[in-house]
């Protein structure tokens, strides 16, 4: 019996040790050894830079030796200067972390990204993530509705997409210009998809504001000069809590989730490097820290908040931006509605 048991015992070790490499995933200190070699991490982020600087900050302490070099900018800038590269075959940088999830859909047809599936890849969100590893989210964050708590009551608070269109929020209405911006495109397609072109035509006639990245629309509604939008993002949530503007989740409209994705790429510079650090971020200690919603189904929603999907949401994010006739399509027909894109300069 015992020799039994023992010979089940080996059988079931070979068969671990036979499993392909990537699937079992390496701990942090066994990434950390192989990844000493590699010295630095290169990596490109949409949006503002500074929350991942102040990640970087902590991995350096935890992970001495290993420099972390972060750029961050408009996602779809970003993807032009890594094709650049690629192109060229310099590629300067690690790995990248985009809302524009299309990228590395085209980017494993490719073959230009890593398989790797960190340690905790299984307690990702099933539609967040590629199932070969290849891409991969870390965030996950709503688009909801945020008014001033100086200007509006919290009676007049908009609740559905048809509130916008009342006078006393002429003017005072922003959002991100939606044909240079996913999330936002894909938000307002969720709303026409439900109330026609005909709603778009009278949100235009109430005069709304557009810009550039969803920092400026929060710090415009918590300042008073806008004093709603559907379009915010976890950038609101700070400004949420100092009191100067208070977020509404629709119960007539679907809220719009979009992610951000991560993927490494096949011909990194500093592979080990990339792979402790992804590995590092998917953490549960770190997506407790992501500032809005982890990808990961085992951590607890932010502070205040219910678990995502214990809200009203649209969550095909991914499935909308590789639907590339549609998008285009779209752009056009929302670029007459707002005309042509202003950039007023960067996003930190």
């Amino acid at each position: 019996m015992l020799r039994g048991i023992a010979g089940r015992l080996v059988l079931a070790s070979i068969a671990v040790a036979l499993l392909p490499f990537h699937a079992r995933g390496e701990t942090l200190a066994e990434l950390y050894e192989k990844a000493k070699a590699d010295k630095e991490i290169v990596f490109y982020s949409g949006g503002p830079a500074a929350p991942h600087e102040s990640r970087a900050k902590l991995f350096m302490q935890q992970y001495p030796g290993i420099e972390v070099k972060v750029t961050g900018g408009f996602s779809n800038v970003l993807n032009a200067e890594i094709e650049k590269q690629m192109a060229a075959k310099r590629l300067a940088v690690d790995m990248a972390f985009f809302q524009t999830v299309q990228d590395f859909v085209t980017w494993k047809q490719q073959g230009k990204l890593m398989s790797f599936r960190p340690d905790g890849f299984e307690q990702i969100y099933p539609n967040f993530k590629d199932p070969d590893g290849a891409y991969m989210s870390f965030s996950a964050n709503a688009l909801t509705y945020a008014y001033n708590t100086a200007a509006v009551k919290p009676e007049d608070a908009p609740k559905s997409a048809l509130d916008f269109l009342k006078p006393m929020f002429a003017g005072k209405l922003i959002t991100c210009y939606p044909a240079d911006d996913d999330a936002t495109l894909y938000l307002f397609h969720i709303i026409i998809q439900k109330y026609g072109w005909n709603w778009m035509t009278k949100y235009t006639a109430n005069k709304p504001n557009y810009v550039q990245g969803h920092l400026p629309v929060a710090r415009s509604v918590a300042t008073g000069e806008n004093i709603a939008t559907f379009d915010a993002s976890s950038s609101v949530w700070e400004f949420r809590r100092q009191g100067k503007l208070d977020v509404v989740w629709s119960g007539e409209d679907e809220t719009p989730v979009f992610t951000l994705t991560g993927g490494i790429f096949k011909d990194a510079p500093h592979p080990n490097a990339a792979k402790l650090y992804m590995t590092w971020f998917l953490a549960k200690e770190q997506q407790s820290r992501v500032g809005s919603f982890s990808s990961r189904q085992d951590v607890a929603p932010p502070e205040g908040f219910k678990p995502l999907t214990s809200y009203k949401i649209a969550n095909n994010y991914r499935e909308f931006m590789v639907d590339e006739k549609l998008i285009e399509s779209l752009r056009k027909r929302m670029e007459g509605f707002t005309g042509p894109v202003v950039n007023k300069g960067g996003v930190r």
